[in-house]
């Protein structure tokens, strides 16, 4: 069953009186209930984008989306989604159980629901020690765990991830890519946007590469390694954007 589609989705951007970016363009796409997906594809690819018309923070120019059988704006489906931005910005004055005490209270959850929670999470992604000290002490790593478990505070159904590794040392990445691994197999479905491949090709379920605003293609790994005759990811990776840039060239 699909979680989250997208039909025709396209976004363009006007810079100016005559200049256009085309930033997403007729992008259909599926997601199913219990998934690891992951979109792959180099800066300006569409990414992006993608997420923040999901999350109807911006207005796509044409297309629709379905969340769980709501569009993006909908509040009954935004209740069910996580979110962790690639540089979220915290009040680094606030401690971890303080700061998700305050994203609980934007979801409006009762207070014991946020301290049981707070309580659950924190233990969840190891941070129970450091729970009285200010996140402007946090290592980079410690935020990123503490981002995790604030985009969890509602107990979401869908968890939307944006380069959740982005300038982790590998301990840290592997520390995000089993807490991944286990949220998903507690149900949540999970869809990971990144650039670093190796961490998408150890959890995804299927995966969608994305260049200059198309979809190129989607697929599980073992099943577009072999249509490409690719490798690995990384030549897969590179297999479907020389393809898509040689027929543009025609």
């Amino acid at each position: 069953m699909a979680i989250i589609e997208t039909r025709g989705l396209s976004k363009v951007y006007t810079l100016g009186k005559k200049r256009q970016v085309v930033a997403l363009n007729d992008v259909t796409l599926n997601i199913q209930e219990g998934e690891i997906f992951g979109i792959l594809g180099p800066n300006g690819s569409g990414k992006t984008t993608s997420l923040k018309l999901l999350l109807g923070i911006i207005f796509p120019t044409a297309g629709e989306i379905a969340i769980m059988g709501e569009n993006q704006f909908s509040i009954a489906a935004k209740k069910n989604i996580g979110f962790l931005p690639e540089n979220p910005y915290y009040y680094d004055y606030l401690t971890g159980p303080e700061i998700l005490k305050f994203y609980g209270k934007l979801f409006d959850i009762p207070s014991s629901t946020i301290a049981d929670r707070t309580e659950e999470l924190l233990n969840l992604v190891g941070l129970y020690n450091a729970r009285n000290l200010a996140l402007k002490h946090y290592s980079k790593g410690m935020l990123e765990r503490i981002g995790l478990a604030t985009s969890l505070i509602n107990d979401p159904k869908i968890l939307i991830l944006d380069e959740p590794t982005t300038g982790l040392d590998p301990i840290g990445c592997k520390e995000t890519r089993d807490l991944l691994i286990k949220l998903n197999k507690s149900g949540k479905t999970i869809l990971l946007s990144s650039h670093f491949l190796s961490e998408v090709e150890r959890v995804c379920t299927r995966i969608a590469i994305f260049h200059r605003g198309y979809l190129l293609t989607t697929g599980t790994l073992t099943g577009l390694l072999e249509e490409y005759q690719a490798e690995n990811l990384e030549d897969l990776f590179v297999k479907a954007i020389e393809k898509f840039d040689t027929a543009e060239q025609k």
